[in-house]
């Protein structure tokens, strides 16, 4: 790949993911609900469902992936069943003035798995690597070491553009601690989660 090749796809990926979808929702909504640093393995369960497509583009899966629709459905519909189960958590508990706190390794290795299945589960994510990157990238060209450098591009990418999103809803909720203040923040988080997976679920396939 050429350094054009490189900063085309740069561009493209940091455009689509600056775009509010499912995966941004989700990550605001979690910031809301469990602030900054908690929300971070989401944002990286989120990248790794996108080398996931990455890799199946450049590797030449992508008629497989269309020739097993069925699977493809079954992720979908278990990322909007985790979704709607998040925001009904959130809806009923939440989180008090009590449990402003570091998370447990737990909630951090859900809150990747969360992350994971909304990206495999996002309409937007499967199109632009199965679909438009194809149209932009030349991918009969991408060496190991070109998709080696495409994956760092990746993580780099969607890291510097979804950070800002976490950040100022996870600022906006240390600003609210009062118990009311929190629980219209649990509402309104649980309110995007069903969101992002209403928005998931109705879109095409």
């Amino acid at each position: 790949m050429t350094l054009t090749g490189f900063l085309t796809y740069t561009l493209a990926l940091g455009i689509a993911a600056a775009i509010p979808g499912p995966g941004v929702i989700a990550l605001v909504a979690r910031a809301l609900g469990s602030g900054f640093r908690s929300t971070l393995p989401m944002l990286f369960g989120l990248a790794l469902g996108d080398v996931v497509y990455l890799s199946a583009a450049v590797l030449g899966l992508a008629y497989i992936a269309s020739s097993f629709g069925t699977v493809f459905m079954v992720i979908k519909y278990a990322g909007v069943a985790y979704l709607i189960w998040m925001a009904v958590s959130f809806w009923r508990q939440g989180v008090t003035a009590e449990k402003v706190a570091a998370q447990t390794a737990g909630d951090a290795l859900s809150s990747f798995f969360a992350g994971f299945m909304v990206t495999l589960g996002n309409p937007k994510v499967i199109v632009f690597y199965l679909a438009l990157l194809p149209t932009f990238l030349d991918l009969s060209t991408v060496t190991p070491v070109d998709f080696a450098v495409l994956i760092v591009l990746t993580f780099a990418i969607l890291v510097a553009v979804l950070i800002p999103y976490i950040g100022l809803a996870g600022r906006a909720r240390h600003m609210l601690q009062s118990p009311r203040a929190l629980k219209v923040m649990n509402r309104i988080a649980a309110s995007f989660l069903a969101g992002a997976a209403a928005a998931i679920a109705v879109r095409a396939n």
